[in-house]
């Protein structure tokens, strides 16, 4: 089994059933030991279009590296994900930021995911999960990334 870390986010359609549909469709490939509360974000990249709901989870899995990030576009895709462009709107995306201490990068795949220590939507969450987990990359904590990035605008989300 290995320890896994995922980032989820959605910005189209039921925001929070979208994230629910994700976690639960995880199973039985991707065992949830513990989720993060669920942020408000404003959009990022791209500013024009709907905030997101982000949170993190951390999970065990047998999966390799390949096999999850397959395993996580099947279900962006069931959960009715269509191709736009780079960081465009979503029904659903899952990130894999962490793979325990792996680094991986071949096509279609770097773990620990490249822009995981720029992105305050992806750390405010996974640091509640997470805070000492330590990058393998850069060997910072993520609650050390955390103190680098601007969390403004990013506010727990009240449901509804």
């Amino acid at each position: 089994m290995q320890t896994i870390f995922l980032g989820l986010g959605s910005n189209l359609g039921d925001r929070a059933g979208n994230l629910q549909a994700a976690v639960k469709a995880l199973g039985p490939e991707v065992s949830i030991l513990a989720e993060s509360e669920v942020y408000e974000t404003p959009p990022w990249g791209v500013e024009d279009q709907p905030g997101f709901l982000n949170m993190a989870l951390k999970a065990e899995t047998e999966l390799t590296p390949l096999a999850l990030r397959d395993h996580v576009k099947q279900i962006e895709t069931e959960l009715g994900r269509t191709p736009t462009y780079r960081w465009g709107p979503r029904v659903i995306d899952i990130d894999i930021l962490l793979y325990g201490d792996a680094i991986v990068d071949v096509p279609n795949l770097v773990i620990p995911h490249p822009q995981l220590h720029k992105r305050a939507f992806v750390l405010l969450p996974l640091a509640s999960i997470a805070s000492e987990v330590v990058h393998p990359l850069l060997g910072y904590s993520v609650s050390e990334l955390l103190r680098h990035v601007d969390t403004r605008g990013i506010v727990p989300f009240e449901g509804g």
